[in-house]
């Protein structure tokens, strides 16, 4: 750790803001979801669950998805993907509270993001760094993106969303795209494409 933190700090940080999207739109589509629709939205705990057990099954068929498209350019992949989620956080307030139907569909479009973003993260932060610390390296950015997008995200939307209200979740999450597409424009590809 003291290797990468010293002689890769700027691939350290580049790596954090690569992930941090892939971490905020998990933990909004699961933490702060089920507690602002269990609460605000006065949906049944029960309910609200369902709504994310179906979303959640759009997220395990895109991981393979993204694995398909990843191999035509990781990068790539994940700048698309990125602008999407930042696409999303415009209008996921607004999806989320059009009843069953439109939870349902951000449920959907959220996790759906979520798995074409996840699949390819984890072999692009390996390839950020050489072989002596890639993996000390993946893990430590890895865990640090999750540090700062995943353990923060639910605390962050919650008071968002009782001061502000709802859409400046959303405009969070568009917020935490946009850093994250500083990071990606920053790293380049490090495996020829291949057709």
């Amino acid at each position: 750790m003291f290797v990468v933190l010293r002689d890769y700090p700027g691939t350290v940080v580049t790596g954090i803001l690569a992930s941090l999207a892939t971490f905020v739109l998990f933990y909004l589509m699961t933490v702060f979801a089920l507690s602002w629709g269990t609460t605000a939205l006065q949906y049944s705990r029960a309910t609200f669950l369902i709504i994310q057990l179906v979303g959640i099954v759009f997220f395990a068929l895109t991981i393979p998805l993204s694995a398909a498209l990843a191999e035509r350019g990781r990068r790539v992949t994940l700048i698309w993907v990125t602008v999407g989620i930042g696409a999303f956080g415009l209008v996921l307030a607004p999806m989320l509270s059009a009843g069953i139907g439109g939870a349902t569909l951000a449920m959907v479009v959220g996790l759906s993001l979520m798995g074409l973003t996840y699949g390819p993260l984890g072999t692009t932060l390996s390839e950020l760094f050489p072989t002596s610390v890639r993996y000390t390296g993946s893990s430590l950015t890895f865990n640090l993106a999750g540090i700062f997008g995943a353990s923060l995200a639910p605390y962050i939307a919650t008071y968002l969303a009782t001061k502000y209200g709802l859409q400046y979740v959303g405009y969070y999450l568009t917020g935490a795209a946009a850093l994250t597409l500083i990071g990606l424009l920053a790293i380049r590809e490090t495996r020829d494409r291949q057709l």
